[in-house]
């Protein structure tokens, strides 16, 4: 069972330190998006990276359909991480989704983690107005969904763009869309469902583990009206707005990205050498 584990996400692990941080992707997204944040962290802590179950160097073979119908499987890979690593009081950073499946999992079993960092979060991505707006009308997201079933590649390359928003830096929305295109496209059309037409706002205020949220500019993933309703509802949470544009400040803004994080551990964690 604990080869599998390791083999199925594919867990690296680096670091000098003892308390662990563990990087959790976004969706269509491997362990190599932290590259640029990640080795910030190496000498005071114990860095854990891995890959969700279709994505990455994960091994394929364990994807189950049902089990990554919805958030819960994902969340359900976490824990598996952290109960075969014996993880306790570890810090949680996730990018997008990602960050929702880190909550699932510190709600389930909040003695994993110490602290939740959130980049670019959303409990819903559709709109209810008055009271919600998560950015995207039902339609929108019918369409993006068509668009997988009809030309993936299209659809990659235009998501991509969405996300990201760096149009003078289009290394960037390649490097995003080649990593969708790298995740086999069933898998990525269920993990899509899964996330934009999840609604897990009923569940943030059942977290007990303190939280920091990283609200980008110009996010059209998670905007900035997303950022303040998970700070309302999100007890424990810390919200931090960023000069940061688009959904991925990790890849397009590593520096902002690793000083907010360093300045929440340094103001509201001790460091345990």
């Amino acid at each position: 069972m604990q080869q599998s584990i390791l083999k199925r996400n594919n867990i690296n692990i680096t670091g000098k330190g003892t308390q662990t941080i563990l990087f959790a992707p976004g969706f269509g997204c491997d362990q190599n998006m932290w590259r640029l944040v990640a080795p910030a962290f190496e000498e005071k802590y114990r860095i854990v990276l891995f890959d969700y179950v279709g994505s990455g160097k994960s091994d394929y073979s364990a994807y189950n359909a049902e089990r990554y119908s919805s958030l819960y499987g994902y969340s359900q890979d976490v824990l598996d991480i952290c109960a075969f690593l014996e993880l306790k009081e570890a810090i949680f950073i996730g990018h997008s989704v990602g960050s929702i499946i880190g909550l699932l999992a510190s709600i389930q079993k909040p003695e994993y983690f110490e602290r939740l960092i959130m980049v670019g979060p959303s409990p819903c991505y559709l709109n209810e107005p008055p009271h919600y707006m998560g950015g995207f009308e039902k339609q929108d997201i019918k369409e993006l969904m068509e668009l997988m079933e009809m030309n993936y590649i299209g659809w990659a390359n235009y998501l991509s763009q969405v996300i990201m928003k760096n149009p003078d830096r289009p290394e960037l929305s390649k490097e995003l869309s080649d990593s969708f295109c790298s995740t086999d496209p069933i898998v990525a059309r269920q993990f899509a469902a899964a996330t934009f037409l999840s609604d897990h706002r009923a569940d943030l205020p059942k977290s007990v583990v303190p939280s920091l949220i990283m609200q980008c500019a110009e996010d059209a993933i998670a905007p900035l009206t997303v950022g303040d309703y998970m700070h309302r509802h999100l007890p424990h949470s810390t919200l931090r707005l960023m000069k940061a544009t688009g959904h991925c400040p990790h890849l397009s803004h590593p520096e902002e990205t690793i000083g907010l994080i360093q300045g929440y551990l340094k103001h509201n964690l001790v460091v345990k050498e």
